[in-house]
């Protein structure tokens, strides 16, 4: 599979130090049998929970994703992720929903879920400032722009430390 820029980005922001190559790996196995089963990846997390390594895996789907469809990935994830041995040891999986505060990270996303309202936060100010909250406008050639305060701002994605939805 060809690595994509965008989401090299994502992994880099979301999965620092040594849980990036985790992160990185698990979404490169997970991806294609969420995408078979009709499911959309949303998020991976890799920490430590006590003595056992956590990973959360948060899906989506067309409608909203339901306990039962949790259950049944949750099942799938198990299986794959113990065929390939990526977490050494003990792990506990948690299979959930993203939430109202869903986090926009693909490039798809930003297109997605312009004209919804988001927060952002970024690494370094952007007119003087590092959070934002307002109507996403989009993303082009790597500029994501928010309205803001009767304000519009083109955000570079190397600037963006996290963007949620606000429902």
């Amino acid at each position: 599979m060809g690595q994509n820029p965008l989401f090299s980005f994502w992994i880099m922001v979301v999965a620092t130090g040594d849980n990036a190559d985790t992160v990185r790996r698990i979404w490169e196995l997970l991806e294609p049998a969420m995408v078979r089963e009709g499911l959309e990846l949303v998020e991976v997390e890799c920490g430590n929970h006590g003595p056992k390594s956590l990973v959360r895996i948060f899906l989506d789907k067309e409608g909203g994703i339901d306990l039962d469809a949790c259950a049944n990935a949750s099942r799938l994830i198990g299986a794959l992720m113990e065929a390939e041995d990526i977490i050494p040891g003990a792990y506990t999986l948690e299979v959930g929903s993203p939430g109202i505060d869903r986090p926009v990270r693909k490039e798809a996303d930003f297109v997605r879920f312009a004209g919804e309202t988001v927060k952002i936060k970024t690494y370094a100010p952007v007119n003087g400032r590092k959070a934002f909250r307002g109507t996403l406008g989009g993303i082009e050639n790597d500029l994501v722009s928010i309205d803001c305060d009767g304000q519009r701002f083109d955000i570079h994605l190397e600037n963006l430390r996290r963007a949620n939805l606000v429902r």
